[in-house]
């Protein structure tokens, strides 16, 4: 049920709820309150600039930050590239090696860090052998400090496009750094299952779910086929969805999302430690929500949005700054949307009291049928051959297409009002919106050139001929990455070995 379906049943009765901490997980996967990592996505331009705002926010109280990187670096391809241009440092900061890594987090003691964040999808694997070579260079167990890698490049072919190979060879290079991080760091996060782009591509709430978890299933199964034991690997995992501005049924739907996976795991999967049951939650405030138009409105928004994950008891949480429709944040829009997640943490008194909503006629009776609809969709994704087949078939494209088109279709009529866009439209002042130095991008590319002349190149030969000889044998690619990173091979050079083996990604004609 959403906005499309308000009617309520008038012969509901809400389930005997039960207690918070308790499978299948409703009401929260702990049994006492508490406040959520706060953390702000940001990034931009170089490693020195990016970490300049990264220490700024530090300051100013964050628990966790989440790496922006740049289109380039999330594909792997290096900033002096000729398919880099224009794009170097724009939507997020480059990096392309451990020298990038080292000056990102520089003055940043990595073991008071709870979690670091960031996008790398198609290069996880990558980012993972990063701040294992960073932490070895500073002496630091990478099991001491926590990190959460988003791995989930299945949807990449879904939902944002970042994708380098084919979906299989995807698949394996994403689960290679679960094996990894699961016997290694497991402290570490090494796949949050997303659904945030899915929903921002236009998906119903039902499809956010089912098409994540449909995803996860093909995680899951991988590591199963490999040996691994899904109580080594589940309790590592998060997940990383979105939040509307349509409360209750947001609300259901980390509720219903929470009682899926349990059952998920424990049914399907005979997950035995309650760990691997419990769904932890990184909720993001909906980019898609934002406007350019009257943006200080998208203040108001973001609130309600956070509150909405107060209210649904998440684990972290990132607040979009207000003026993200119309490019970077600025560091006082930064800081503003850290400020809205402190004032409902420590304001409200949401925090202290769990699951208030439960026994609410109208959230239990949206958090059953979030459920229902949920599995059913799962159970139909299976049948046809899971998430690998309804990628290569076109079919999450085909689904996602129709939901964003019937949203736009429902903005456009005003029946979905959206406030100073199709309702209460004014002129507005034109907002300060950040600029990136002209000159980064060929700074950067004249830093990635001084690397390769200074670096030891035989060291690199020798790590980047082993990722060679283990991609083809079909192992683990993490150990030669990792010897790579180390030796300062560059992003691009690591991509490049792996897809003279593992080929590129060529959409069909069906998408």
């Amino acid at each position: 049920m959403s906005w499309e379906d308000p009617t309520l049943r008038t012969d509901y009765a809400p389930p005997e709820a039960e207690h918070p901490g308790d499978y299948p997980y409703t009401r929260g996967v702990s049994d006492e309150p508490r406040v959520w990592i706060m953390g702000q996505y940001a990034g931009f331009g170089t490693a020195r600039e990016s970490n300049e705002r990264f220490r700024a926010l530090l300051d100013a109280g964050v628990t966790g930050f989440s790496v922006a990187m740049d289109l380039p670096s999330q594909m792997g391809i290096d900033s002096d590239d000729p398919r880099a241009v224009g794009e170097v440092g724009r939507v997020g900061v480059a990096i392309d090696s451990l020298a990038d890594i080292e000056v990102l987090m520089d003055g940043i003691p990595l073991e008071e860090l709870s979690q670091v964040r960031t996008t790398a999808n198609s290069i996880g694997y990558l980012w993972a052998a990063l701040f294992v070579a960073l932490a070895e260079k500073r002496g630091v167990h990478p099991n001491e400090f926590g990190m959460f890698i988003q791995n989930d490049v299945l949807k990449e072919f879904i939902a944002r496009g970042t994708q380098i190979f084919p979906p299989e060879a995807s698949l394996r290079l994403a689960v290679d750094c679960i094996e990894h991080v699961a016997r290694e760091t497991p402290r570490w996060t090494p796949l949050a299952m997303s659904g945030y782009h899915i929903r921002e591509s236009g998906a119903s709430a039902t499809q956010e779910i089912a098409f994540t978890f449909a995803n996860a299933r093909a995680y899951l199964d991988e590591c199963v086929r490999r040996g691994v034991d899904v109580d080594q690997v589940a309790p590592t995992l998060f997940t990383f969805l979105a939040i509307t501005t349509d409360v209750l049924p947001e609300v259901a739907k980390f509720r219903a999302a929470r009682r899926v996976w349990a059952r998920l795991l424990k049914e399907t999967y005979g997950a035995q430690d309650p760990r691997s049951q419990q769904l932890r939650i990184f909720a993001f405030t909906a980019g898609s929500t934002l406007t350019a138009q009257q943006p200080m409105n998208n203040v108001a928004r973001t609130s309600i949005e956070a509150t909405v994950a107060a209210l649904a008891g998440v684990q972290t949480l990132h607040v979009s700054a207000y003026d993200e429709a119309l490019g970077v944040p600025t560091a006082a829009a930064a800081t503003l949307a850290l400020r809205t997640q402190q004032v409902v943490a420590f304001e409200t008194g949401l925090t202290q009291t769990l699951d208030p909503f439960a026994g609410s006629y109208a959230v239990e009776q949206l958090t059953d049928e979030l459920e229902s609809s949920i599995w059913s969709l799962m159970e139909d994704i299976e049948q046809r051959g899971g998430a690998l087949e309804a990628i290569n078939s076109g079919r999450f494209a085909r689904d996602l297409a129709e939901a964003a088109y019937r949203h736009s279709q429902a903005v456009e009529s005003g029946e979905r009002v959206v406030v100073g866009v199709n309702r209460f439209p004014a002129e507005t002042e034109p907002l300060e919106v950040f600029e990136i130095d002209p000159g980064t991008e060929q700074d950067q590319a004249d830093s990635v050139r001084r690397l390769r002349e200074t670096r030891d190149q035989a060291a690199v030969d020798a790590a980047l001929a082993r990722l060679a000889e283990d991609v083809a044998a079909g192992r683990s690619v993490m150990p030669a990455t990792i010897e790579a990173v180390k030796a300062y091979a560059t992003l691009g050079e690591v991509v490049a070995v792996l897809r003279d083996e593992l080929g590129s990604w060529r959409p069909s004609a069906d998408f």
